[in-house]
């Protein structure tokens, strides 16, 4: 963090512009930094990392909370990072882009799908320091006042130490005031078993509606499951280099010989660094 000067704070999410999760949010960044707020004008959430190419985007100034410079934006959450970047900063990047609350978990597999996350990955594209916090709560009455003063020490420490290449901080909360502190966990091995309910409209045409179950299949006491299942406050280091590098030796054991194609010999490594993290899995 730059000593004599409030660092800048670009807050997004993905439940919209008028949702109590980022409301809560700003105060704690107001605590913290200069802030600007950029967030969808209505619900974007499972928009994982979409981006709008087919249409324009509006992008609105807007006078929701005194002192707080802050715009609606037509998009998703990504698009939201990216105009804020463009069209705010003009390239010269904010010191923490922080994404949330969000109304609902986004542990283990739901980082795939998550508008919020996904906001987060690419402020991490982008070079700034990241993180995204979610609260184990759906509702609008949902209480974040636990979740504030552990929101405000993981985003001093970010600030304060930077995160590693490439890497993002996906953290939630398990409801309640009685937290037992903060454990730096890994993706839980769970998935949805999804369900598709079937109904008819007036017109007896079906439609659907997506419903599912969450499965953990992973008894690790490392997991970000567990750890929001007994009380804390889970912190996961996330990467955007999707590349399964422990597969890269398996499939150069594979024979792709094509008819009249040279084979192609498996490249050596020339020990080119990759994000950290990368090796694991």
């Amino acid at each position: 963090m730059k000593k004599h000067s409030k660092p800048s704070i670009l807050v997004v999410n993905d439940d919209g512009i008028t949702a109590p999760g980022i409301k809560n949010l700003i105060d704690v960044m107001l605590e913290i930094g200069n802030v600007v707020v950029v967030a969808p004008d209505g619900p974007q959430s499972g928009m994982g990392h979409a981006i709008t190419i087919g249409k324009p985007l509006r992008f609105d100034a807007v006078d929701l909370y005194p002192g707080v410079e802050m715009y609606k934006c037509s998009g998703t959450p990504v698009d939201c990072v990216k105009l804020a970047v463009n069209k705010i900063f003009k390239g010269k990047k904010p010191d923490l882009c922080v994404s949330g609350i969000n109304h609902g978990l986004n542990n283990s597999i739901n980082v795939i799908y998550s508008g919020t996350m996904s906001a987060a990955v690419e402020g991490a594209i982008e070079n700034i320091p990241s993180v995204g916090f979610s609260l184990d709560d759906f509702s609008q009455q949902a209480d974040f006042s636990h979740c504030k003063k552990f929101i405000k020490t993981i985003a001093l420490q970010v600030l304060e130490h930077g995160l590693p290449p490439a890497t993002l901080l996906n953290v939630n909360f398990p409801q309640g005031a009685d937290l037992k502190g903060i454990k730096i966990c890994r993706q839980a091995n769970a998935k949805w078993a999804e369900e598709f309910d079937e109904r008819k409209d007036p017109y007896e045409r079906p439609y659907y509606w997506l419903t599912g179950v969450f499965q953990n299949y992973d008894k690790g006491e490392d997991t970000d499951v567990w750890a929001l299942e007994n009380g804390f406050v889970s912190v996961v280091p996330v990467q955007f280099d999707l590349t399964a590098h422990h597969a890269i030796p398996v499939l150069n054991t594979w024979s792709f010989d094509v008819p009249g194609i040279s084979p192609v010999s498996p490249a050596q490594p020339k020990h080119t660094p990759v994000p950290d993290g990368s090796s694991l899995g």
